[in-house]
């Protein structure tokens, strides 16, 4: 059961528990008809429920008030979309900074204010299935607001979504980590003198392998067993694979003094080869 404190809008009220524990409630239609003092009862309508501390309260208050009804509700649908698709909690604070983004995205594009996302290759390629729901969340916002926000929205609506995963490794910094996919592929795809097919099950499985190749090392979890006898196998074999992930190599050992372990270089050179071979 929660107590009205102040209805912001009718998507938005202030509440507070039985414990005089502060929260913001939001649904549509939450606070339509709604005043200070009512009750409403968590099983009353579909609707979600945030804990907000006491000095954070006003702060969040003023954020959430100049934001525009409609535009909460479908900050609200896009969270749900996302949670069903992604199938991953993400921590509360979502709300109201995917809200603020996609109200200040807005006035950009009324404003004709293009600014530029310097990462959307590796957000696109890094992160498919959170970018997928941010082209979602563009198609959605283009219909009910009469807009046409790029495909670039699309990705910078995936960052929050991917920053904002409950579980997400906080030492993790995503922009640092997609950008060093996107050097990776730069390297491999201009080491690789016939190219290759974006399109293939290879390639999707290389970009994965990069993308938990790069949590490895930024955890310092690198694969490290000694198994010499598969690197040189693979080494001499597959000649131009090979090539191609020294060079990897060398880009470590360039930017972070380090070297690749034997191990991680051999992951490196048989998907780079199933790049190459394309089959």
């Amino acid at each position: 059961m929660y107590t009205i404190e102040k209805v912001l809008n009718s998507s938005i009220v202030l509440a507070q528990d039985e414990k005089s524990k502060n929260f913001i409630l939001l649904g549509k239609g939450i606070g339509y008809g709604k005043k200070t003092g009512m009750i409403i009862e968590k099983q009353s309508i579909e609707q979600t429920f945030i804990p907000v501390d006491n000095n954070e309260l006003e702060k969040v208050s003023y954020l959430m008030n100049a934001i525009h009804p409609e535009l909460i509700d479908v900050t609200h649908d896009i969270i749900t979309y996302a949670k069903n698709v992604l199938n991953v909690k993400f921590k509360d604070s979502i709300y109201f900074i995917l809200a603020d983004h996609l109200n200040f995205a807005i006035k950009r594009f009324i404003e004709n204010i293009n600014i530029t996302n310097r990462v959307f290759w590796e957000i696109k390629n890094f992160y498919p299935k959170e970018f997928a729901v941010g082209l979602y969340a563009i198609k959605l916002m283009n219909t009910k607001f009469n807009i046409s926000l790029s495909e670039e929205e699309g990705a910078n609506i995936a960052f929050h979504l991917v920053n904002a995963q409950d579980e997400k490794d906080e030492s993790l910094d995503t922009m640092k980590a997609a950008k060093l996919v996107g050097v990776i592929v730069n390297v491999v795809r201009y080491s690789i003198k016939d190219g290759f097919d974006t399109e293939s099950i290879h390639y999707s499985r290389f970009i994965t392998h990069i993308k938990y190749f790069v949590e490895r090392y930024f955890a310092d979890r690198m694969l490290n067993e000694t198994d010499d006898i598969l690197y040189d196998q693979v080494s001499s074999k597959y000649k131009e694979a090979f090539s191609c992930a020294l060079k990897i190599d060398n880009y470590f050992y360039e930017k972070y003094q380090t070297h690749l372990p034997h191990e991680e270089l051999t992951y490196l050179i048989v998907h780079i080869q199933r790049l190459i071979s394309k089959n």
